[in-house]
């Protein structure tokens, strides 16, 4: 009888408060979480994991080395991975950002060229900026890696120490002067001889990721980096 009563009750707040699809915003059914099958089926995933070189590493070309880079998306103007994204960031869904990092680093740690890295460190936020957001979305990504791949995170390694505009709508330029001296590593001993795996939502320019980059590495010169997002921009 309980079972019964709190089926009953489960279908009554499914359909007052249904379970949308973070994708498409489409009810979900009660076999399926967060994204809905149809979106899992046509969401553009990349296979740039599969490479060690490839267009993710070709935007830092002559910017600064980079060992390896993989994302789970490709990201495209009002897409349905933009969709996805914006939930993640502006609608308080950071346990779908935990999850995504879970299952990409399910992929990930199968790969020979992700195996080896040490420790993760998500790309941070302005404390006002994660006061008013609550978290740090990819600080929730590189959690989700952090489990499935095993691999030690950091999220404090970082701090950005300057307030910065929206990169939106900036230009690759004007993204760099934005966020140039915005970041600075806090305590190199932490990272000090390991492979450190970057981690961010979407790479559009990278100019948020070189200037990380920049502050790790003027610290720690000879560090090895790589990059995950779960989104990469057209």
């Amino acid at each position: 009888m309980t079972r019964t009563i709190t089926r009953l009750w489960h279908d009554f707040a499914a359909l007052v408060f249904p379970r949308l699809c973070l994708a498409c915003e489409k009810p979900l059914l009660s076999s399926e979480s967060h994204i809905c099958l149809d979106c899992e089926m046509v969401l553009p995933k990349t296979d740039l994991h599969c490479h060690r070189q490839n267009e993710m590493t070709e935007r830092f070309v002559g910017r600064f080395h980079i060992d390896s880079a993989a994302a789970l998306y490709y990201f495209s103007k009002s897409g349905k991975a933009q969709h996805l994204i914006h939930q993640i960031k502006y609608n308080d869904k950071r346990e779908v950002a935990i999850a995504l990092g879970l299952q990409y680093g399910k992929t990930l740690v199968q790969i020979p060229h992700f195996q080896d890295f040490g420790i993760i460190v998500p790309v941070p936020l302005h404390p006002r900026k994660q006061i008013l957001r609550g978290y740090n979305q990819a600080e929730m990504i590189a959690q989700g890696l952090s489990e499935s791949m095993m691999i030690p995170l950091a999220p404090h390694a970082l701090a950005k120490v300057k307030k910065t505009d929206s990169q939106t709508r900036k230009s690759r330029l004007e993204r760099l002067q934005n966020v140039e001296e915005a970041y600075q590593l806090k305590d190199p001993s932490v990272l000090k001889g390991k492979k450190i795996l970057l981690v961010d939502d979407v790479l559009t320019t990278g100019a948020t990721l070189e200037a990380c980059a920049i502050a790790i590495l003027e610290r720690i010169p000879d560090a090895k980096l790589g990059i995950v997002t779960l989104a990469i921009a057209k």
